[in-house]
């Protein structure tokens, strides 16, 4: 009997303690997108410290993944409304992928964006060790993780938060 006293204040309190954390994640708590280095497909060297002041969407995917080849049209389309404005895009290849499949698909489809070979997987280990592909993030100016989708974004939504975060300041 004594137990199921308790039972109802303890989770009250569980559920205010779970509605604090809602709270304190919605006022703009946000993780910081890692410190990573990588190499593109041309040979050229960057790290994210070059992101500072670019809002910038990260792609996982891999030729092999039907979901990632269906929505990269949209990714394309994505980086060519807003690269004007201070918008970048990185595709991370994960590293089960073929080097040769990952140019071959970049060159065939004049990919206008920048496509990196995470061959030791340590890009994805940094990101969280991502393992489902297709998975974005969406980075604000100040290098902070805004979003993370698992699967293929809502594009108009996504389209709607890049304009939200390309008008904030850095």
């Amino acid at each position: 009997m004594k137990a199921s006293r308790l039972l109802g204040p303890l989770l009250a309190v569980a559920l205010l303690a779970g509605a604090g954390l809602l709270t304190y994640q919605s006022l703009g708590q946000r993780d910081k997108a890692p410190a990573i280095s990588y190499v593109l497909l041309d040979g050229s060297k960057f790290d994210s410290a070059q992101w500072q002041g670019k809002v910038m969407l990260v792609n996982f995917w891999a030729t092999s993944c039907t979901t990632c080849v269906a929505e990269m049209p949209e990714i394309v389309a994505t980086h060519e409304k807003f690269k004007s404005r201070g918008f970048d895009t990185l595709a991370v290849a994960m590293s089960y992928d073929p080097p040769a499949y990952v140019a071959n698909f970049a060159a065939s489809r004049k990919l206008p964006f920048g496509v990196a070979i995470d061959n030791t997987g340590a890009i994805a280990q940094k990101f969280g060790d991502i393992q489902l592909t297709p998975t974005t993030l969406l980075i604000n100016k100040r290098g902070e993780i805004v979003k993370r989708y698992v699967g293929t974004p809502d594009f108009a939504a996504l389209h709607g938060l890049v304009e939200k975060l390309l008008a904030e300041a850095g």
